[in-house]
């Protein structure tokens, strides 16, 4: 059985069960806290423990090494939304040691795309366009200073208001030790 058979299968009897019901909380968070994290698979359950957040508690941003790649793009879109419109008032960026992001080869990653039958035209598109493939393609050196430059970007951002705390974390995937990079308080 193919993996969306699988989970609309799993789906139907999870609501026939009513299993919802002990998840069901309102879209405010109840912490008033904006998470933005990385996407690991380590962190989905890990992350909310190790902060204590439950359910229905914070607004959890994921994605890839917690980066916030451009002040107008979907994820300053998503904390302005959950500042202004669902009363969030602190934001933690949670970035994490051991990250894929760390180090990323953009050339590898280009050649991997070439493979997987992306044409050449297709790839000038986007150069064309003035879109710096390689920029875009690449990650970070240092989990501290990714989580410092991502907690500028939010704390510098002309819609943010001086009031919203703006904290930076690392955490360990295998532990869920968590260390304040940017202890936004001070």
């Amino acid at each position: 059985m193919r993996l969306l058979d699988q989970i609309i299968m799993y789906n139907r009897q999870f609501v026939k069960d009513k299993e919802y019901k002990q998840l069901q909380t309102d879209k405010f968070p109840k912490k008033k806290l904006v998470i933005v994290s990385c996407m690991d698979t380590r962190l989905v359950e890990l992350l909310p423990q190790a902060m204590n957040i439950g359910n229905g508690d914070a607004k959890i941003i994921k994605t890839a090494g917690a980066l916030i790649d451009h002040p107008f793009g979907g994820v300053m879109k998503s904390i302005i939304v959950a500042i202004y419109e669902l009363n969030a008032s602190e934001v933690c960026v949670v970035g994490h040691h051991d990250c894929g992001m760390a180090k990323l080869d953009p050339n590898k990653i280009m050649e991997k795309i070439k493979e997987r039958g992306i044409a050449e035209e297709d790839l000038n598109l986007l150069q064309n366009a003035g879109i710096d493939i390689e920029q875009f393609l690449s990650g970070f050196n240092c989990v501290n200073a990714s989580v410092e430059r991502s907690v500028r970007m939010i704390r510098n951002h002309p819609l943010i208001p001086r009031d919203i705390v703006v904290h930076g974390l690392v955490i360990d995937p295998n532990t869920g030790n968590l260390e304040v990079v940017v202890n936004g308080y001070q």
